[in-house]
């Protein structure tokens, strides 16, 4: 009669209650049990949208490629190589200039000098880099290189930026880190392969610009504007769509055919997968800090 009379209560900390074994429970123990809480109902186009950054970065690397393969036939010539070069380092630093909230006339400054000494450096160290591979045989480089572009898109942080943004809270991870040098020793493998060191200083320059530099200001575009970021997006799949089928058919099926996976089948896959999440919380789940240990 007394157990009956007790009534028990859920106690954290304080032993066992009397009358009570330690793992007993009531009937109300489940009342406070909610099921999927933190599951995020997911929107096909939003989740669409959002993978566009995917295959934006996925063009970009492959127009690299691209003047990759026509830099090594000799289709591009170095007078093209160095055009580029410029003109995609002052288009980078104009959309900065436009879309960076955070952006300042000393850090553009400081910038700048970086770049200035980068460059010089990079333009001394081009005949060491032209002779770096030449004991190695090419077929050797060309499944090096393929691995690691391979790494480097699997690796890469296709939500933020390679380097930091500025006004950004969090640095680049380890993962990224990776994936950029993996796109830095796949830049030189090739350049070592050019016939002069003229042509080595342009590409590795070109390719660095675009692995560096080319996620800082897709993320500094999106954030100002996400309607231009997937203007940009459209047009940079269009282009290199066109250049790609003019080089090969099949290359052409192969970039389109991942394109549409990424933007339609990864998607798809996605939304029907929360289907099948189910996830339970209640009193029995532990306890999380609502502040950063950190601060």
């Amino acid at each position: 009669m007394e157990k009956a009379q007790r009534r028990w209560r859920k106690v954290a900390y304080g032993g066992m209650q009397p009358g009570f074994d330690d793992n007993h429970t009531d009937d109300t123990f489940l009342q406070e049990m909610v099921m999927n809480a933190n599951v995020v109902k997911r929107d096909m186009l939003k989740v669409m949208l959002d993978s566009v950054s995917i295959s934006q970065y996925l063009c970009i690397v492959a127009l690299v490629v691209l003047v990759w393969t026509y830099t090594l036939n000799s289709t591009i010539t170095l007078n093209f190589l160095i055009v580029l070069d410029i003109t995609l380092g002052g288009s980078g630093f104009f959309i900065l200039l436009l879309t960076a909230k955070m952006l300042s006339f000393n850090l553009l400054l400081n910038y700048a000098i970086k770049i200035s000494f980068f460059t010089t450096g990079l333009y001394v160290l081009s005949p060491i880099y032209h002779t770096l591979t030449r004991s190695i045989s090419s077929d050797s480089i060309w499944a090096l290189t393929t691995s690691l572009v391979v790494l480097h898109l699997f690796l890469h942080n296709y939500s933020g930026s390679t380097i930091k943004a500025p006004g950004a809270v969090e640095n680049p991870n380890l993962m990224s880190n990776i994936s950029l040098n993996a796109s830095i020793v796949a830049s030189l493998l090739i350049a070592s392969r050019l016939p002069s060191r003229l042509l080595v200083f342009a590409i590795i320059l070109f390719s660095l610009q675009v692995f560096l530099f080319a996620p800082l200001v897709a993320y500094c575009l999106k954030k100002h504007s996400f309607r231009l970021h997937l203007f940009v997006s459209f047009v940079l799949m269009g282009v290199s769509l066109t250049c790609v089928y003019r080089l090969h058919k099949l290359l052409f099926v192969v970039l389109l055919g991942l394109l549409v996976f990424v933007n339609m089948v990864c998607p798809y896959w996605l939304i029907r997968i929360q289907e099948y999440k189910f996830e339970i919380n209640g009193p029995w789940d532990e306890a999380k800090l609502c502040f950063n240990i950190t601060d």
